[in-house]
């Protein structure tokens, strides 16, 4: 019977130390997404992501081994979750809705996580160095979405359209809400504490291409 009790002392403390490690783990994400996207990777530092994320720089290295390798792994990890956002149904649903949910869904993420989606776009505008070697795993999902817009195309459920250019087009318009937003409140007179308006956007948005596949 002790022994049971000490089973459970000994997994409630390894749970413990486990939680502390993801908490401090994101803290460094967070801290790393900040730092990277207002000083772009020459000049971040070490000192200032530990800072950042509440932390000296001595902790800091011993969950990560350089600023470069951080790096790589925020931009993967970004990458990683516009992965889950994707263009991606079964072809027995509805292509209007779809379409809707994925310029939402991508709305959102971008207005939730504007430093992630610029510090992307900054990778992307500077030749991709980092990401590039991670690309090739990652393309599956735009395959993926290319052959269901296809699909749709081919059974007459939409007009036809370049599948690819399609998502390309929505990525562009959608993205330009982090990536600009400084242009976009100017535009709108939207204070920085003012949240934007994501429901205009959104309709806005999915009107504009939803006609251009015949769904409204």
């Amino acid at each position: 019977m002790i022994e049971d009790e000490n089973d459970d002392t000994e997994l409630t403390g390894r749970d413990k130390v486990l939680d502390r490690r993801r908490r401090i783990l994101g803290a460094i994400r967070t801290a790393a997404i900040d730092e990277f996207a207002e000083k772009g990777l020459v000049g971040a530092s070490t000192q200032g992501i530990a800072h950042r994320a509440g932390l000296t720089k001595p902790q800091l290295h011993y969950y990560i081994s350089s600023k470069e390798e951080l790096y790589e792994d925020i931009i993967v990890f970004i990458l990683d979750e516009w992965e889950e956002i994707f263009l991606g149904a079964s072809t027995e649903q509805d292509p209007a809705k779809v379409i809707r949910q994925y310029i939402r869904a991508k709305l959102v993420y971008s207005q939730k996580n504007p430093k992630a989606s610029r510090l992307f776009t900054t990778e992307i505008a500077n030749g991709a160095p980092y990401l590039r070697r991670h690309w090739t795993k990652h393309v599956s999902a735009t395959h993926n979405a290319v052959k269901l817009i296809q699909s749709w195309v081919d059974d007459g459920r939409i007009k036809p359209v370049d599948p690819l250019l399609f998502q390309m087009h929505i990525w562009a318009v959608t993205q330009h809400y982090a990536d600009f937003e400084t242009q976009v409140r100017s535009m709108m007179q939207l204070s920085t504490d003012e949240p934007l308006d994501l429901d205009r956007i959104e309709k806005e948005v999915s009107t504009l291409f939803l006609r251009a596949c015949g769904l409204e």
